[in-house]
């Protein structure tokens, strides 16, 4: 039992009719209603377009039991509906809604960037955007021109589009959707004598508006503040939002990590043994005192951290993050002190490894490596035979 008979009943067949006698009752129509038999009559154009669009349905034993089982509903739901173009495009034309395209209620919203500093995000800040909207024209009221001048489109009957037809084949037709180019897919024309001088029939008119974006402290980068209601108005449909996302401007010591605040910091090898104290100035411009005991050894790559120094907590701007150090170890340079010195630097470090080395060993020198120095290409001595079957490179000795 079908659900409903609609488009059987637009090709004129049972529920029950095989796939011959669906084609063969589509072509006996196709063939009477086609445009280029009727190229003045739009109802018999219109009347091929509704053939199509069932015949493309009924003909696809897919889409065939989607509407037999829930009707053209289903189908408009999403059941089969894999691409686009085909009778999909028209049902709303011919079967929802007494060819009138669906309109939003609501309007686009509209995205913009706004670039904030890491000291924004930490201290809470206000920045005004200075933004271009659409706003309904007060001369016309958003008629776009005299009372009464607003007149449908007859090329596209106040769909804003036009659906051509053609045959790719027998039996086979291809429907092609585009904007009308008589009202730019308005759907409406205004005779330019009738048109509002002000908006020119556009209805609306470019208007400046001032936002002021509040930055919370602790709030990161991709956050989103909204703004309802502000963005492009249209006639006859709720404005669209306007949407603000933070971008986090690049900071030249700390880099942000959730709630913490990272940094590098390079120390001596004096300080990395026998301990130092350094001053950070943090992003709400206090200044904290850092401090490494005698015999606290810092080695290279270390990260320690300091609790309560971090990002506030969006929020929450009370509780804070980790400022998490990472350190650096720089070393003097070659021959930075006298061989006197350096015995006695010896006796007060921990003692080296002995390394004892025999006859057997050989020894090597090292030198700086220098990435971008390429080794001399050695020749292999056996790669290569001459044409005494000898290897190149090699001499026979003779007596």
């Amino acid at each position: 039992m079908v659900r409903e008979t609609k488009l059987y009943d637009v090709i004129g067949v049972s529920p029950n009719a095989s796939e011959a006698e669906l084609k063969k009752a589509y072509r006996k129509l196709a063939m009477k209603y086609h445009p280029d038999k009727n190229p003045n009559d739009q109802a018999a154009n219109d009347k091929f377009k509704e053939l199509s669009a069932a015949y493309e349905v009924l003909s696809d034993a897919k889409k065939r039991k989607i509407y037999d089982e829930g009707g053209i509903q289903a189908l408009k739901e999403g059941g089969g509906r894999e691409g686009h173009g085909g009778a999909f495009d028209i049902f709303d034309m011919f079967f929802g809604g007494g060819g009138r395209r669906h309109q939003p209620h609501k309007g686009k919203d509209v995205v913009h960037q706004l670039k904030v500093s890491l000291e924004d995000m930490y201290n809470g800040t206000t920045k005004r955007l200075s933004l271009q909207k659409n706003v309904i024209c007060d001369k016309c009221k958003g008629r776009g021109g005299k009372e009464g001048a607003v007149s449908k489109c007859m090329t596209c009957r106040g769909t804003g589009i036009q659906v051509k037809v053609h045959q790719i084949g027998p039996g086979m037709m291809q429907q092609i959707q585009s904007m009308c180019r008589e009202c730019d897919g308005k759907g409406e024309r205004i005779n330019a004598k009738d048109r509002c001088k002000t908006c020119n029939g556009r209805k609306v008119t470019k208007q400046s508006k001032i936002l002021e974006v509040h930055v919370d402290k602790g709030m990161n980068e991709g956050h989103k503040v909204m703004f309802h209601g502000e963005g492009d108005q249209e006639p006859d449909l709720e404005p669209g939002d306007v949407v603000i996302v933070l971008v986090e401007k690049e900071h030249d010591i700390f880099h942000r990590q959730n709630e913490d605040l990272l940094m590098k910091m390079e120390i001596s090898i004096t300080e990395a043994l026998c301990g130092f104290q350094r001053v950070i100035r943090t992003l709400d411009d206090r200044e904290i005192v850092i401090t490494t005991y005698p015999g606290e050894v810092i080695k290279y790559g270390d990260i320690k951290c300091v609790l309560g120094e971090g990002m506030p907590i969006y929020r929450d701007p009370f509780e804070k993050g980790r400022l998490v150090i990472q350190f650096k170890i720089n070393f003097p340079p070659d021959r930075w002190t006298s061989p006197e010195n350096i015995k006695k630097l010896e006796k007060l470090l921990p003692p080296k490894d002995e390394v004892i080395v025999t006859d057997n060993m050989e020894e090597v020198t090292l030198h700086e490596f220098d990435e971008n120095h390429k080794s001399h290409n050695s020749r292999n001595a056996y790669d290569e035979d001459d044409d005494e079957g000898h290897p190149r490179g090699m001499q026979c000795q003779t007596h």
